[in-house]
């Protein structure tokens, strides 16, 4: 199975979504403090590079 640029891109969008579901759950739920809104705002940039990732898709 050959992975063109649309998978690998495909592949990366996937996980940077898991991710930044996870460090928004983090930042809900495992840290009450300030902390929290680290956490939250990484995982909102990591699905705006996941947007992005996916706009590319069908471009390069």
């Amino acid at each position: 199975m050959g992975m063109n640029k649309n998978t690998v891109l495909g592949w990366a969008t996937l996980i940077m979504v898991l991710v930044g579901i996870g460090l928004i759950a983090l930042g809900a739920f495992r840290y009450d403090d300030v902390a929290g809104y680290g956490f939250a705002a990484v995982g909102v940039g990591f699905f705006a590079i996941a947007w992005v990732f996916n706009a590319l898709k069908g471009r390069v």
